[in-house]
């Protein structure tokens, strides 16, 4: 690796950074200003004009709160729980390209921290590592309450991994590629994955909803059942670190790979003319992101074992039977 090659990875990494955990940050904003849309309130509006600002002030908030340990808390976990809830998140978006390669002062550059053949499956394996920081926050809180939290977040995401994975076989077939840029190239001689999998992406959907603890699988955080659940026992930016990871940045990464896996990537329908590819992947995502939120403050949530159910005894077997059509429908067109 020339040093040329050392500095634009280092400069992509610093750039995804900053780009996502802001955008994490005033993600907190525009729920809150949705939320108060639907619920007929006012949200914030006084920090900043339109309330701006107010991601910036909860930060400093946060920063400067007094964070107390439990006297009875396992130290070493309590703070690597805090690590293990963001730095899976974070890493997603390492192998998640935002659009295609581009050539600025004769070199090619990717808009890719790392463009791997098995980017599909990395991705399945950093959100599986976010079950680590959760389960770590109960057991390390000594708090019965944070616990119980901690295993019912455990247990949605075992549910629903399994799924999650099923669910995007069926793309895998269809591209012959379990990279992500190849996935979206494949989608420009096919046409968008959506209009195959169907099946599949109602299941990533949900389980995309499951992953990130949202309505209605937010199970962990029943107020009115386990106080705010597994992370009951942090307060400070080491309480808020865990909200922005799971349903911030788990959303947007999630909804970006679903953009590219369905939704032609950066590829957008040429009646509309030479339009970037990054406004048609950012308007994408935004669009899917929105609607995540919108159900947060529409639906009800789910009881423990409703939600269980639903992914072991319907999503499933769904997801098992959408791969096997798939597949014996490739083998007969392909073969």
């Amino acid at each position: 690796m020339s040093t040329l090659d050392l500095i634009i990875g280092l400069l992509k990494i610093l750039i995804i950074l900053a780009i996502f955990m802001g955008l994490g940050a005033y993600l907190t904003w525009l729920e809150r200003k949705l939320a108060g849309h639907i619920q007929g309130r006012i949200g914030p509006k006084l920090v900043g004009p339109f309330g701006i600002l107010q991601p910036l002030a909860d930060g400093i908030k946060l920063l400067t709160k007094e964070s107390i340990i439990p006297s009875g808390a396992d130290r070493v976990l309590y703070y690597i729980s805090i690590a293990m809830a963001l730095a899976p998140a974070l890493m997603l978006f390492s192998v998640i390209p935002l659009g295609p390669e581009f050539t600025i002062f004769g070199k090619t550059v990717k808009p890719v921290i790392a463009d791997v053949n098995i980017a599909l499956l990395l991705i399945f394996a950093f959100g599986s590592l976010a079950v680590y920081g959760t389960i770590f926050s109960g057991w390390a809180s000594n708090s019965k309450y944070a616990f119980l939290g901690s295993l019912r977040k455990a247990s949605v995401i075992v549910s629903y991994e399994v799924v999650l994975g099923l669910s995007v076989l069926g793309i895998v077939l269809l591209a012959g590629s379990m990279n992500a840029s190849k996935i979206v190239k494949a989608q420009e001689e096919l046409g968008w994955f959506i209009l195959y999998q169907p099946v599949a992406f109602i299941l990533y959907l949900f389980c995309m909803l499951a992953e990130s603890g949202r309505v209605p699988f937010d199970i962990q955080e029943a107020e009115a059942e386990l106080v705010t659940g597994y992370n009951v026992e942090y307060g400070g930016i080491r309480f808020g670190i865990f909200p922005l990871a799971e349903w911030y940045l788990n959303v947007v990464a999630l909804s970006s790979l679903a953009v590219l896996l369905f939704f032609g990537g950066w590829l957008g329908p040429s009646i509309f003319g030479p339009i970037s590819p990054a406004v048609w992947f950012v308007l994408k995502v935004s669009v899917l992101v929105f609607f995540v939120l919108w159900l947060h403050w529409t639906l009800p949530r789910l009881q423990a074992r409703d939600i269980t159910h639903l992914g072991w005894k319907l999503m499933l077997p769904l997801a098992l039977l959408n791969f096997v059509i798939t597949a014996v429908i490739s083998f007969v067109i392909f073969s």
